[in-house]
């Protein structure tokens, strides 16, 4: 499929395409993980204030909920990036898909937006010399048990399949199909037409400060305004030939005899 805002350009193959689709799979898996978990932010909180509450370590759950808050904001500027990165590579944007690896990349090594948020959630165990808080065991039986049975197995999936959808997205964006697609076409010169005349050179440039030249004005006419050049003289008019033949000489007088 040519892209319409450009006849010029090759046609996307079906690489390019189908990266599109997957990254807009992720990015909606993305935003689907997001409302779970804001979902059931106020029941995680208060599993984190039951289980410090009284401890050394009471005033987690506001650390939780800001954790949640920020792990949800990222997710949804995540999602809407991809979809802009999609609808620029399918119009053939190199700079795009460069933006798309880089992102995804990162995507990538950070395990994807639920496993980040669930990964700073199990970390917080405060095991480390402090012997009046609960154990990550106990927190992570709490939470199981506050949360609903299908949760857990939901979030998983969404992370896993998100996952696989962004790693074969950037993978087809690389196949030499989608190069082709990216690189930008070559300009191609095309001989002339025998027979049609070829253009005109424009006129040389004036020298600096000498006068504009203009054109010479036609005889008789007045000289363009500003010139201070006299208007040039009328031909004289040419004598008219005489009404009347000129008289005869007289003739001489007759001798007498």
């Amino acid at each position: 499929m040519a892209d319409p805002t450009n006849p010029a350009a090759p046609a996307r193959p079906r690489t390019v395409t189908v990266s599109s689709y997957l990254l807009y799979l992720y990015a909606a898996l993305g935003l689907i993980g997001v409302i779970l978990s804001l979902t059931v932010i106020g029941k995680t909180a208060d599993v984190y204030r039951e289980a410090y509450e009284g401890t050394s370590a009471e005033g987690t759950e506001a650390i939780v909920t800001v954790t949640s808050v920020i792990v949800a904001v990222l997710g949804l500027l995540f999602a809407a990036a991809f979809v802009v990165l999609a609808i620029f590579n399918n119009r053939g944007k190199n700079a795009s898909r460069i933006v798309t690896w880089v992102l995804g990349g990162v995507s990538l090594c950070c395990s994807g937006i639920s496993l980040a948020g669930s990964a700073v959630t199990s970390s917080m165990s405060f095991e480390s010399g402090q012997t009046d808080v609960p154990d990550a065991a106990e927190i992570q039986e709490r939470l199981e048990a506050a949360l609903p049975g299908w949760y857990t197995p939901a979030t998983i999936a969404i992370s896993v399949i998100s996952l696989l959808a962004l790693l074969v997205a950037l993978i087809l964006l690389a196949l030499p199909p989608s190069n082709e697609f990216f690189r930008k076409p070559a300009p191609v010169w095309e001989p002339p037409v025998p027979g049609s005349a070829y253009p005109a050179y424009p006129p040389a440039a004036p020298a600096p400060g000498a006068p504009p030249a203009t054109a010479a004005p036609a005889p008789g006419a007045p000289p363009a305004p500003g010139t201070g050049a006299p208007p040039a003289a009328p031909p004289p008019p040419q004598a008219a030939p005489p009404a009347t033949p000129p008289a005869a000489p007289p003739a001489p007088p007759a001798e007498d005899k």
